[in-house]
């Protein structure tokens, strides 16, 4: 999965990666420049005639002089550079994809948006993009400052309880990236990432309408027993999956879980053994997370894993 700012995959990355390149490129030249004048002066040979010193004081108040002329220009152009450069990251885009982005203690709630309600998807720890069309966020947190951050395809933009930010992205390339938050945020900061997914419009499209589907009926005794188990005990007060009487917005929306490549905001792989040890102690794979333990015999637990297998 790539993660790294320096191997942009859409405009706006490749934007602040020339914009790195440029600085590091001067400043690596003015650092050089001026290592290579202290060591002439350190292997310059002392006179104590006169005129020498004389001369030579001359000669370093021209260099001085030269010296301050050429960082005042490329302070401007470096400045001139960088105003160009947030023009470009921070110019309007046509025809974007909006989409709220909330922050949670730890992990991210993804809603598509969509004039008409029945066509808005909710998801979590998940967000998909047509490659080649923007997608704005519109981002906030519930509890305390997070930071977004794709490095391929942006910079960072902090989430504020009570605020909203927004932060444009723009994939050029199909490809599966990791978001993270880039803010610590408390205990398990580093255990807060997101699977993000760059598609065709083709293939995004059929995600979108797979998404905006309820949930899929249990295909199995066991998985049927799962359902049963889901909606008595306490997983519903904090669940929605819809198509069910779950509708509860504590915790992430489960309706698509199955087709998610990581639980718990990619602490664990999404697999059937995962899922299992999550429901039973979450605080043996996250530690200080908002989840609590699940008490349940070995039959329901297999019950309620095959049902949510089933959620793709």
């Amino acid at each position: 999965m790539n993660h790294a700012a320096l191997h942009p995959a859409g405009p706006l990355a490749q934007e602040i990666a020339r914009l790195f390149w440029a600085f590091t490129s001067v400043t690596g030249i003015v650092y050089l420049i001026v290592i290579g004048i202290l060591v002439y002066a350190l292997r310059r040979r002392r006179t104590t005639d006169p005129g020498a010193q004389e001369a030579g004081a001359a000669r370093a108040l021209r260099f001085i002089g030269l010296g301050v002329g050429l960082s005042a220009v490329v302070l401007v152009v470096l400045a001139v550079n960088d105003f160009i450069g947030n023009r470009r990251l921070n110019a309007g885009q046509v025809n974007p994809i909006r989409v709220k982005v909330t922050a949670h203690q730890w992990w991210w709630e993804v809603e598509y948006v969509d004039s008409q309600p029945s066509l808005r998807v909710t998801t979590a720890n998940e967000l998909a993009l047509p490659v080649g069309r923007p997608v704005m966020l519109q981002m906030t947190s519930t509890d305390v400052i997070h930071s977004f951050w794709v490095p391929n395809l942006n910079g960072k933009k902090d989430l504020l309880p009570g605020y909203t930010t927004h932060l444009a992205l723009i994939a050029s390339q199909a490809g599966a990236y990791t978001g993270e938050c880039a803010e610590f945020c408390g205990f398990q900061h580093a255990q807060m990432r997101l699977d993000v997914a760059a598609k065709s419009p083709d293939d995004f499209a059929h995600w979108l309408d797979a998404q905006r589907s309820a949930a899929a009926e249990p295909d199995s005794d066991p998985a049927r027993h799962g359902r049963d188990v889901f909606l008595k005990t306490s997983c519903h007060l904090c669940h929605a999956i819809q198509g069910t009487e779950a509708s509860a917005r504590l915790g992430p929306d489960l309706t698509h879980l199955a087709s998610r490549a990581h639980i718990a905001a990619g602490a664990r792989p999404n697999d059937s053994a995962n899922l299992a040890a999550w429901i039973l102690d979450p605080q043996s794979i996250k530690p200080g997370t908002r989840m609590p333990s699940t008490k349940l015999s070995g039959e329901d637990l297999n019950a309620l894993v095959a049902y949510l297998r089933n959620l793709r």
